[in-house]
């Protein structure tokens, strides 16, 4: 017969755990490839009053505060361009690009996208416009988000984004970010006939320069395609 088990001769150890300067390095790279998104949601809603739509990245609810128009990023530059030689006032309302590689400081690449920021409600008019200007015939690549939409929140300028290897693919930058503790909305295009105060231009001339310039970029792509033989 069996006697007792005899006791083992060393005290049970525990496991050990990580170091903490590991766990330190790993929460600390979770919350970078967040993109930093509490200090981004912080600034929007706190500094601005923006509201943001919950998850990550973080993004900006449209339709309360502004709405959008988002126009290819060539035709968008050369729509800006164009506003401010014809004012001695510059334009402040924001305006941002979003895409592969998206720099605000580099040559629009074929894919990005400018978005601008323009008054809410603006993006129920933009039809009626299009039609008014003669534009809604043709087949222009400007669209607008308004109520119930949403778009991705590019870094504020006091948050820096974390460094990548290669290029930002869905990056999202400002060209020209908004001001905080500044009053933005009333800086954006509206219909009002005299434009909205600090250089922006009304909806309907901006609107009007865009659909332009979008029209000039599809006509270049359009002639730079093959021809194809039957």
């Amino acid at each position: 017969m069996a006697g007792p088990v005899p006791p083992p001769t060393h005290p049970l150890l525990p496991l050990p755990r990580r170091p903490l300067a590991r766990e330190n390095q790993e929460g600390r790279e979770s919350r970078e490839g967040r993109g930093g998104g509490d200090d981004v949601r912080g600034w929007y809603e706190n500094e601005l009053g923006w509201p943001t739509v919950p998850g990550h990245p973080v993004r900006l609810l449209t339709g309360e505060r502004f709405d959008v128009l988002d126009v290819p990023a060539a035709a968008g530059h050369a729509a800006l361009r164009r506003l401010t030689a014809a004012t001695t006032t510059p334009a402040g309302f924001p305006v941002s690009l979003h895409g592969n590689s998206a720099s605000p400081h580099g040559h629009a690449a074929h894919g990005i996208r400018m978005r601008l920021l323009v008054a809410a409600g603006a993006a129920e008019e933009l039809p009626g416009i299009l039609q008014w200007l003669e534009w809604g015939a043709l087949p222009l690549d400007l669209t607008a988000i308004g109520a119930g939409g949403f778009m991705e929140a590019p870094p504020p300028p006091a948050v820096r984004r974390p460094p990548r290897a290669g290029p930002l693919q869905g990056a999202a930058v400002w060209v020209r970010p908004p001001v905080a503790g500044c009053e933005v909305e009333s800086s954006l295009p509206t219909m009002s006939a005299l434009g909205a105060p600090g250089g922006a231009p009304d909806l309907v001339r901006l609107v009007n320069t865009l659909a332009t310039e979008c029209h000039r970029v599809r006509l270049r792509r359009a002639s730079a395609q093959p021809l194809a033989f039957s």
